[in-house]
């Protein structure tokens, strides 16, 4: 049975040399939807990922991901990472990096699907040394999406493509939820906000608020979710 719930997080605290990153969190990640994490640079939604993927140590607390605790090994082919910098074998091509993460997955065959999701076929034989940094963060999705995860949890994916990738990107994203994947998705641009079904604001190290895009609105008075966001941060702060 598919549990309602992704992700759970609970009193979650992290330090990274000696300093508190991330203050006894608290959230919920709904199955089969997607979830936009959003604040400003150095909020700790990096930090907050990487313990849901299990490569965080924790101070204390608890992530739990897919019913299982978070890093556990049954995880492994169910949960797809993306990271910000991109992570690729640069003397392979396209194709190469796809179909080595194909073939751990025993998927082949989704080779060419993923390529075309990021709009790379016409490179696929081009070596990623060659490629663009926009283009290489394009490569590290189509290897996460490969693998068709049960949750794809992906950190910045579209800093430095164009307007029309994003889009196209995005509506990729909105057909594996449709599908029943869960994604999780950071952004320090709150126009992607809209795109997501439901959000978690960050700022400082905790949590601002969980709420839809339409209930931030209707919670600030803002049509604009980047102002909406910015007055969530000065009620905060008062």
């Amino acid at each position: 049975m598919t549990p309602s719930a992704a992700i759970i997080v609970q009193s979650l605290a992290v330090k990274r040399g000696g300093n508190p990153v991330l203050h006894d969190l608290n959230l919920t990640v709904p199955a089969g939807s997607i979830t936009g994490l959003l604040g400003p640079s150095g909020c700790g939604k990096t930090t907050l990922m990487r313990a849901i993927v299990g490569t965080q140590q924790i101070e204390s607390g608890s992530v739990t991901v897919l019913d299982q605790k978070a890093g556990t090994a049954a995880l492994r082919n169910l949960v797809g990472y993306v990271t910000q910098a991109p992570s690729v074998y640069t003397d392979l091509t396209v194709e190469q990096n796809v179909t080595y993460f194909a073939d751990l997955y025993n998927n082949r065959a989704g080779v060419g699907e993923a390529l075309d999701a990021v709009g790379l076929t016409d490179f696929r034989a081009r070596r990623t040394l060659d490629l663009s940094g926009g283009q290489r963060s394009r490569v590290s999705i189509a290897c996460a999406l490969v693998g068709s995860p049960t949750l794809l949890i992906l950190d910045e994916p579209t800093v430095g493509l164009d307007p029309v990738l994003r889009k196209d990107l995005w509506d990729r994203f909105r057909a594996l939820a449709s599908a029943g994947a869960t994604l999780l998705v950071s952004s320090h641009v709150m126009d992607e906000a809209d795109r997501c079904d439901n959000l978690i604001l960050m700022r400082e190290g905790r949590v601002l608020a969980e709420l839809t895009p339409d209930q931030l609105r209707e919670r600030t008075g803002q049509t604009n979710l980047e102002t909406a966001f910015l007055q969530l941060i000065t009620q905060g702060s008062q």
